[in-house]
């Protein structure tokens, strides 16, 4: 059995569609970083000195704001669907 060519040209991928999956990964990859530049303001805030703080200490948490940052961009924080939102009505004529 053969596939005919319109059926394959729908399964793949138009360049909208790779577009805007790169526009997801964009937006989620920035979203990770402007989290992790919070929570790394939000640490540095502090409101007294912990006594069992150390540099080894300091690399852990930091890692771990990495990975809270990370996991809360894939969840949908909502500045990557802001900036998602914005950027694939680029180009549109809206007049």
């Amino acid at each position: 059995m053969t596939q005919s060519i319109s059926t394959i040209a729908v399964i793949s991928p138009t360049p909208t569609g790779q577009r805007r999956q790169q526009l997801t990964q964009q937006a989620q990859a920035f979203e990770a970083i402007f989290l992790r530049q919070m929570l790394g303001a939000m640490r540095s805030a502090k409101l007294s000195d912990d006594p069992l703080s150390n540099a080894a200490s300091d690399q852990f948490r930091e890692m771990g704001d990495a990975r809270l940052a990370d996991s809360l961009s894939k969840q949908g924080f909502g500045i990557a669907a802001m900036l998602l939102n914005q950027f694939s009505h680029e180009g549109e004529d809206h007049g």
